[in-house]
C-alpha cells in the first residue's frame, strides 16, 4: 500500500510547489515508483515538469469530478518512475461544484484508490488555501509535510493549518499525522531564522526536519525549463538538499535504510541523469560519477 503526502500550507509563498516537484523528483530516482498529483488550479506544479496549459488533458479535476479514472489520468516525466496527475485552472471550479456532492471531501481519497498498490509515494501539491480542494487532499492522505520560512508570519499562520489537521483527524481521517515541518528559503545567517528554527524545534520537536532548503537560484529557475532541480542542474545547493530532504522523508516513512550518501565532494559532475542509478547515491551503495552514468 503506498504512502500519500500532503504537501500543505494555507500560507503562498513558502515553497510548497517547488518542495513537492523536488521531493517527489528525488524520491523516484531513489527507484521509488512515484505519483505527484497536482492539486492547485494555478497548475505550477504541471508547467514545473513541462507540461503546457491544456483544458482538454486528463487533470485532476476530471478525477475528483469523476469523469475519468485515476489510470487514465496519468502523464509520464523525464524521470522514469516518476508520473504526474496535472491541474488546470479549471479545478478552481471543482469548489463549487462539489458543494452539493454527497462525500464530497472522499473524492481524491476514493479516486486514489485504485492507485496506491501501484505507487509507493503519492505526493499531493495542496493550494495555497484551505478550501475544499486541501481538505480532499487532506483527507487522502496518510501524512502532512508543512514547508514554511523561517519568519514570524510563518509561524502566525502554521497555528491555523495545525487547528484545520487536528479537525479533519477527529472527523474525516483519524490516521493523519505530520511527517515533517521542512525550512525552506532557509538563511541561517540572520537571528530571525536562528530564533524561528528554536521555536518551531521547541514545539514540533523531532518532527521539525533536519534538513533545511536554501535560498537557491538554480532551484527557481528550472520551473521555467520544465524541469526538477536534479535533473537542471544536480549540483545546485537546492538539488542537493532536496535529495537530502526524500532521504529523511524515506527514512520516516521506512522506505530507505539508514546508510549515509556520499558528500557532494565525493561526486563527478553528471552530465545526464539516468533515474535508476540515483538509488545508489542516495542511499551510499556506490558512488554516481560521469562515467558510471554513460555506462563506459
Amino acid at each position: 500500500m503506498g504512502r500519500v503526502l500532503a504537501v500543505a500550507n494555507q500560507k503562498g509563498g513558502v515553497g510548497k510547489t517547488t518542495t513537492a516537484i523536488n521531493l517527489a523528483s528525488s524520491v523516484a530516482a531513489a527507484e521509488v515508483d512515484t505519483l505527484l498529483i497536482d492539486c492547485d488550479p494555478q497548475a505550477n506544479t504541471s508547467s514545473g515538469l513541462g507540461l503546457s496549459k491544456d483544458p482538454q488533458r486528463p487533470s485532476t479535476y476530471h478525477l475528483l469530478m469523476g469523469m475519468i479514472g485515476a489510470e487514465g489520468a496519468l502523464h509520464k516525466t523525464e524521470l522514469d518512475q516518476l508520473w504526474l496527475i496535472p491541474a488546470h485552472k479549471n479545478l478552481i471550479g471543482a469548489n463549487l461544484e462539489l458543494i452539493d456532492v454527497e462525500h464530497r471531501e472522499f473524492r481524491l481519497r476514493d479516486a486514489l484508490g485504485p492507485l496506491r498498490d501501484r505507487f509507493r509515494y503519492i505526493v499531493l501539491d495542496c493550494p495555497p488555501a484551505l478550501d475544499l480542494l486541501t481538505l480532499n487532499a487532506l483527507v487522502a492522505a496518510d501524512a502532512v509535510l508543512i514547508p514554511m520560512q523561517a519568519e514570524y508570519f510563518a509561524l502566525e499562520g502554521i497555528s491555523e493549518l495545525l487547528d484545520t489537521i487536528e479537525r479533519i483527524r477527529v472527523n474525516l481521517n483519524p490516521s493523519l499525522t505530520i511527517d515533517g515541518v521542512v525550512l525552506t528559503m532557509f538563511d541561517d545567517r540572520t537571528n530571525l531564522a536562528q530564533q524561528v528554527t528554536a521555536e518551531l524545534s521547541r514545539y514540533f520537536g523531532d518532527k521539525l526536519c533536519k534538513t533545511t532548503i536554501p535560498r537557491n537560484v538554480r532551484l527557481a529557475e528550472a520551473p521555467s525549463h520544465g524541469r526538477p532541480a536534479l535533473l537542471y542542474d544536480v549540483r545546485s545547493r537546492g538539488a542537493e538538499s532536496y535529495i537530502q530532504l526524500a532521504k529523511e522523508m524515506l527514512e520516516r516513512s521506512g522506505l530507505l535504510g539508514q546508510e549515509q550518501p556520499p558528500s557532494p565532494e565525493q561526486l563527478e559532475e553528471p552530465q545526464v541523469v539516468n533515474a535508476p542509478r540515483w538509488k545508489r547515491w542516495l542511499t551510499g551503495r556506490s558512488k554516481l560519477t560521469t562515467e558510471n552514468i554513460h555506462g563506459r
